[in-house]
């Protein structure tokens, strides 16, 4: 048989490239989509190119997760885990960021994620695959003057949502829940954050479980984290 397929969404940097590498090391094949071309090309370089396919995917557009899909079939002939991993932040105020910043990370973050569903969910399903996606410890609770909690409370609904709707069939999904990861997320590093590479290593546990297990959630937080 050939090695497994693991599709990634914002995997030009942070836990979307973490994974990438951890997913290629651990024999699958990658396929990259991000908006950024020269960073996945990059780490599609890295990784080997007849390992990984960097498709430039921008997951707010319908018509780019079609294509992203239909390039992972034409070159890898199917899709067997989908990692639904795009998305950014704002502060946390409702009086910061601009109104465009919003529309834009309420596109990425939630509309994105159901777009990536619903491209993959039909190789998914007759597969018998696995969605992971990112959702946040904010998805959990609410965190003052933060829209972009809100987003991540849609993505942790919209999970739970899909694993009721694929019941029986064989399929999985996955909420990966992080609390404060030292990503590009965050404009400044700081000690006591998660590691990308934390996060990764979640996501491969969940992925590598025997068919009958389903992790259906990982809420996974720095020590020192209150909230």
């Amino acid at each position: 048989m050939p090695d497994p397929v693991f599709l990634i969404t914002g995997a030009s940097s942070g836990i979307g490239a973490a994974t990438a590498r951890h997913a290629a090391r651990d024999g699958y094949r990658v396929v990259l989509a991000a908006r950024s071309e020269d960073k996945i090309a990059a780490l599609a370089n890295e990784l080997g190119e007849d390992r990984a396919l960097p498709v430039r995917c921008d997951v707010t557009e319908w018509e780019d997760q079609q294509r992203m899909v239909t390039a992972a079939l034409d070159a890898f002939g199917q899709i067997d885990v989908v990692f639904a991993n795009a998305g950014f932040g704002a502060q946390r105020s409702f009086l910061g960021d601009s109104p465009e910043h919003w529309r834009e990370m309420v596109l990425t973050n939630v509309l994105g994620v159901a777009y990536t569903i619903r491209a993959t969910l039909a190789e998914l399903r007759a597969r018998e695959g696995h969605v992971v996606i990112t959702s946040s410890a904010a998805g959990r609770r609410a965190i003052q003057g933060s829209l972009y909690s809100a987003t991540k409370h849609a993505v942790t609904a919209m999970g739970e949502s899909l694993r009721q709707e694929v019941n029986g069939t064989g399929m999985r999904v996955t909420l990966i829940e992080p609390g404060g990861v030292d990503t590009p997320f965050f404009d400044n590093p700081a000690d006591g954050r998660l590691q990308a590479q934390d996060i990764a290593r979640a996501v491969m546990f969940a992925v590598g479980q025997p068919p009958h297990v389903d992790v259906n959630e990982m809420l996974i937080r720095p020590t020192a984290q209150d909230g």
